[in-house]
């Protein structure tokens, strides 16, 4: 059975970072992309970032730029989201997703990626 399991969320002042991990069991996600989304309270879900196996990225530019960077260590089966310059808008929970798709390409459209995390907590104070 494939689980993602993501950790580090927690309540943190704005300006302040936090790491995220998500680690993957059941099969390994070495060759396939890997992302972030988050969904903010009466709020639709919305992409962060996606990473694919060469370690290529994209970002939703407009609300994480320069603040956020997505990584992966394949030998552990897991993808990090480090996240400075917190802001209380960043305020969400966070999931962790990962596709089945051998493939470089990557994509902002949740529908592609198959395995999701159960998400965890970030809550950014002003």
């Amino acid at each position: 059975q494939v689980q993602l399991v993501e950790s580090g969320g927690g309540l943190v002042q704005a300006g302040g970072s936090l790491r995220l991990s998500c680690a993957a069991s059941g099969r390994t996600f070495w060759q396939n992309p890997m992302a972030w989304f988050r969904q903010a309270p009466g709020e639709e879900r919305e992409f962060v970032a996606a990473i694919s196996w060469s370690g290529g990225s994209i970002y939703d530019a407009d609300s994480v730029k320069g603040r956020f960077t997505i990584s992966r260590d394949n030998a552990k089966n897991t993808v990090y989201l480090q996240m400075n310059s917190l802001k209380p808008e960043d305020t969400a929970v966070y999931y962790c997703a990962a596709s089945q798709a051998f493939t470089t390409l990557l994509t902002k459209d949740g529908r592609r990626y198959d395995y999701w995390g159960q998400g965890t907590q970030v809550t950014v104070s002003s």
